[in-house]
């Protein structure tokens, strides 16, 4: 069957992130990703992840990285319970690479997005005792008719509910601050470097409102994960690119601390 997910349900369901038979009760222990954002531009879309990991009040993580492509054109940010969504990303990768293997074509770009809601669907009694996850799905549609305007956006609610998204979004525990800041900086049209700058801006704007949101780290060198999928493809911004560009959001903080 083209489907992966739904082989896995009938092989071996135990091995799937929503079939494990958990404790009764709520479980708030396992450390929780944050805040990830995605812009749309000229071409293509911007996705981008700060570092921070928490467990309650204390930092579980410093760098983990909740954004990851999830084929050559789509990318897939998490937010939510670490474990499940880090796990949950890679079966959607392995689901995609599956379908493309058995059927020989690659899903389309809302075909990809209908597969992630139905497995966070799947996950729904793992959700209601505390162990959710909420994906940020977005890439280059191949099949638009204007390539300038092929990059889309797509976000969840718990249940697998579906929603495309136009411009930009935010998920996560600063996500209300990450779009009130580009609600007010955003504008159709920009290019990839602009929309990465704003992605990076949203984050640090998250991060001074949201303790659980990790700003740059400039000791450790530690920047937020910004990647683009374009028609060339999905590209990550090395750590020099984003290091750059949160140094600019720094010294442009230096100079309107009240921004």
């Amino acid at each position: 069957m083209s489907s992966f997910t739904e082989f896995l349900s009938q092989a071996a369901p135990e091995l799937l992130p929503g079939r494990r038979t958990l404790p009764a009760g709520t479980h708030d222990i396992a450390p929780h990703a944050t805040t990830i954002v995605s812009l749309t531009f000229s071409g293509g879309v911007v996705m981008a992840g700060d570092r921070r990991a928490t467990m309650g009040n204390l930092i579980a993580s410093r760098d983990i990285e909740k954004v990851h492509p999830a084929d050559p054109y789509s990318l897939v940010g998490i937010a939510g319970t670490a474990g499940v969504g880090l796990e949950l990303m890679r079966l959607f990768q392995v689901e995609l690479q599956h379908y493309e293997k058995i059927e020989g074509a690659m899903l389309s770009l809302d075909g990809k997005a209908n597969r992630l809601a139905t497995m966070i669907r799947n996950n729904l009694g793992a959700a209601m005792q505390g162990l959710a996850v909420i994906p940020l799905f977005a890439g280059f549609d191949l099949d638009a008719s204007d390539p300038a305007k092929a990059g889309r956006i797509f976000s969840f609610d718990v249940a697998g509910g579906l929603y495309e998204e136009h411009g930009y979004d935010a998920i996560g525990s600063g996500s209300l601050f990450a779009k009130s800041a580009l609600k007010k900086t955003y504008r159709p049209g920009l290019d990839a470097q602009a929309a990465a700058n704003l992605a990076v801006a949203a984050l640090y704007d998250a991060a001074d409102d949201d303790t659980a949101t990790g700003g740059p780290d400039v000791i450790r060198k530690i920047f937020p994960v910004v990647m683009t999928a374009t028609a060339e493809g999905t590209n990550r911004l090395s750590d020099a690119e984003t290091g750059a560009m949160a140094e600019a959001v720094l010294a442009e903080r230096r100079n309107e601390p009240t921004v």
